[in-house]
């Protein structure tokens, strides 16, 4: 009796002292509806109503921290104590945050705000990509509308970065303004960049040669990484899969005397889980063990100026095949493996002149060693690119102008016959550009660059952009100009390196030239109940001239290289759609309708792994009260072109409409502390669905019992299987009782990942 008597006086007690908050949520002095309110560590809140008043009851006597939030405004947080008074009024004001005016530097090598750049720069914070946890920026952009990362190969699941349609060597990568991922690390440099190190993305599609040379045909894509004083003092991310992979990124930033910061992060990746679900005993995802350090100093200098150094070493050893394929078989010709050791370091600087005047010394160094085995057939390569450049900023009434001195020192061997001497050049570069004001509504960019090779003489790359802001929503932009690329095939072209096809180069290789224009229109639209839409639209053509496409359908047992005879284009337009709801409710959707295509001899053919439209999308949910977010993120590929071996190939031709669908729960509510989980590729979507087999000849990987018409002479035969009798050219292919098909080993018929459905789980500790 005396235990329920202090019972009771306790719950009394509690009622007693149980109090209420109340307040009104403004935005602009205006009342700001559906914004959530809640008691930081408890589950204790409320949302406001349609004229901005709110109020949580029940609260007992102590201090708290109150929380106003509503997506696409700042976080407002307030103390409170509650003591005897029955109601408490606390009012909130919110400031929108405004996404728009980041800060960008890709455009136009200058530090502006998004809204004011005439060149239309997409921008995508760490948040967009922990909407979908990935190992690598590599497969973080798949969500990103017109970008989509390629697979190249089955076997070792080798990949590039697609913009508009237009393959993965028309597209530059850089990180923090320099291009050290290129040649042989866009194929195999771009899984070792840790997520958790990165400031922001910046993307910019269309040829940006004017200021940034070859490989900017495309598109770029800048990878910032942060300063270290932007940056928490201790990070940890790490998380598994169902299949068996492991990733986790640590991180430290520290003070080094009074002058200097100092960021350190690591990643480490692995995946040694041999997985075979489409049963044809090769591996479905790659093997992989990766390392990768990275690290940023910043100087404390007089004035403010600029002075950074970072830098990144990355190992990374990655082996696909036959399912029975370990160490001791690499290089033979008895189980089939493509191993390959990548070692790599990089160095990146950015220096501040100590004068009156604004000019900045830029400079990147990176080394790549590859020792790598397709099946029985070597490929040792090594590459080194320095760059270092000098930028001016200046100034003046009305106009911006900005001049360059810069250059590029290449350096590539190999041990294939296409490499019979080092590839050794310096490529020296000037550029102009000078940002024009006409009026407070209007803007003109005008730019220039001119490089020397002493391979293919010179080379003019001229741009324009004009920005017209009718109103303060409004922004209408349009952009012309060239770019160029100088190829270099086998640090570019995976299938030139696997399989069974010959690699014929017919005549000397010439840079290839662009001319582009894009229309972009961006609206911001404000509606009722607190809602924001923008809308970002483009539409683009760019034509080339000297296009160096590989040609698989001349012959289906060799690739040959050559300037085309004819032109290519890329046409689309895009939408990308952001809105902001109420009560924590946050959506984005994106679509491309795209056409790119070659014309030769009169004949229009489009280009082969180049999807006719695609889409992306995400929708999270923010319950303030339990911490609680979830994220609802995925992409769908129209059909593509895919490179088929001949007229008797039984795999589609084209690839069906796919998607990858992901779902991620995440909880928040332990101080310093994520902890987040879901599912990725709901609908367990693999590209072998509706084929017959992926990879041909798995069961044959060396061609041992493959005939070939060693005449020389063009011979006609029959499958046995489909009864169909086709020319077989010298060389060629014969159909025989078990290869009905007439098909070598090759592994490049590939669009999609074979991952199918998988658990994740992750922990992420920040200390700031």
């Amino acid at each position: 009796m005396k235990n329920l008597s202090i019972f009771l006086i306790s719950i009394l007690s509690f009622v007693v002292n149980a109090q209420k908050i109340t307040g009104k949520t403004t935005a602009l002095n205006s009342p700001l509806p559906y914004v959530n309110i809640y008691i930081k560590n408890t589950v204790k809140g409320s949302s406001s109503d349609e004229n901005g008043h709110y109020a949580i009851n029940n609260i007992p006597n102590g201090t708290y921290t109150i929380v106003a939030s509503f997506t696409g405004y700042k976080n407002v947080e307030k103390r409170v104590v509650i003591t005897g008074e029955k109601t408490v009024v606390v009012n909130f004001e919110l400031e929108e945050t405004e996404h728009l005016n980041e800060v960008i530097v890709t455009g136009t090598l200058k530090a502006v705000s998004r809204l004011e750049s005439p060149v239309p720069v997409e921008v995508y914070s760490p948040a967009f990509f922990k909407k979908n946890p990935t190992p690598n920026i590599f497969e973080a952009l798949q969500n990103v509308n017109g970008v989509r990362p390629q697979l190249n190969c089955n076997v070792c699941n080798t990949g590039d970065i697609h913009i508009n349609g237009l393959e993965g060597p028309y597209t530059l990568v850089l990180i923090d303004g320099m291009p050290i991922v290129s040649g042989l690390s866009t194929v195999y440099g771009l899984s070792g960049i840790p997520n958790s190190l990165i400031e922001q993305v910046e993307i910019v599609k269309g040829p940006a040669s004017s200021l940034y040379g070859s490989e900017a045909v495309g598109g770029l894509i800048n990878i910032i990484t942060k300063l270290p004083e932007h940056a928490p003092l201790f990070f940890a991310d790490g998380f598994v899969s169902g299949w068996g992979e492991a990733n986790v990124d640590l991180g430290f930033k520290a003070n080094v005397g009074k002058k200097a910061n100092v960021l350190v992060g690591a990643n480490y990746y692995n995946y040694a889980n041999p997985i075979d679900n489409n049963n044809d005993n090769f591996t479905d995802v790659t093997l992989q063990d990766r390392i990768s350090v990275f690290q940023k100093w910043s100087f404390k200098r007089k004035n403010n100026r600029l002075f950074s150094l970072a830098g990144r070493y990355f190992y990374e050893d990655r082996w696909g095949g036959e399912m029975q394929w370990n160490k001791g078989f690499r290089g033979g010709d008895q189980v089939y493996g493509e191993s390959i050791y990548t070692s790599r370091y990089e160095l990146i600087g950015n220096y501040q002149l100590p004068i009156e005047e604004k000019m900045t010394l830029q400079f990147s160094y990176s080394d790549h060693d590859q020792n790598s085995v397709y099946g029985d057939t070597p490929y040792l390569a090594k590459q080194r690119i320095g760059f270092g450049q000098l930028i001016w900023d200046k100034p003046l009434e009305n106009h911006d102008l900005l001049f360059g001195l810069a250059a590029r020192y290449n350096f590539y061997n190999d041990n294939t016959p296409a490499t019979e001497r080092p590839d050794e050049v310096t490529i020296p570069s000037v550029f102009v550009q000078d940002e024009i004001t006409l009026s407070e509504k209007q803007r003109l960019l005008l730019g220039a660059r001119y490089d020397y090779d002493k391979r293919h003489g010179s080379i003019f790359t001229p741009r324009i952009a004009y920005r017209y802001k009718p109103t303060e929503d409004d922004i209408i932009r349009l952009n012309a100009g060239t770019g160029f690329r100088v190829v270099n095939l086998f640090t570019e072209e995976h299938a030139a390196l696997t399989g069974a096809r010959d690699v014929i180069i017919e005549g000397t290789l010439e840079p290839e030239q662009s001319y582009n224009v894009t229309l972009n229109y961006l609206k911001k639209l404000y509606a009722k109940q607190g809602m924001l839409f923008t809308f970002d639209a483009s539409a683009w053509y760019t034509y080339f001239t000297n296009a160096i496409i590989p040609d698989y359908d001349t012959d289906p047992n060799k690739i040959f290289y050559r300037n085309l005879d004819g032109y290519s284009t890329t046409k689309g337009i895009s939408l990308n759609i952001d809105a902001v709801f109420g009560s924590g409710i946050r959506g984005s959707i994106g679509a491309t309708l795209q056409d790119v295509s070659k014309k030769e001899d009169g004949i229009r053919t489009k280009q082969i792994l180049t999807e006719s439209f695609s889409g992306v999308w995400s929708l999270s949910y923010r319950h303030f009260p339990t911490n609680l977010t979830i994220d609802y993120t995925g992409n769908i590929y129209g059909p593509m072109r895919l490179p088929l071996l001949g007229e008797l190939d039984p795999r589609s031709e084209y690839s069906p409409t796919w998607s990858i669908q992901n779902i991620q729960f995440t909880y928040n509510g332990i101080t310093n502390f994520e902890i987040y989980g879901g599912i990725k590729n709901l609908l367990n979507w693999t590209p072998n669905k509706g084929n017959p087999f992926i990879i041909a000849r798995s069961e044959d990987p060396f061609d041992k019992d493959v005939d070939f018409n060693e005449t020389d002479q063009p011979v006609s035969a029959t499958s046995p299987v489909t009864g169909q009798t086709i020319i077989v050219q010298p060389g060629g292919v014969l159909p025989t009782d078990n290869n009905p098909y007439a098909l070598t080993f090759d592994p490049s018929y590939v669009f999609a990942p074979n991952q199918g459905r998988r658990l994740f789980f992750g922990l992420r500790f920040t200390l700031n």
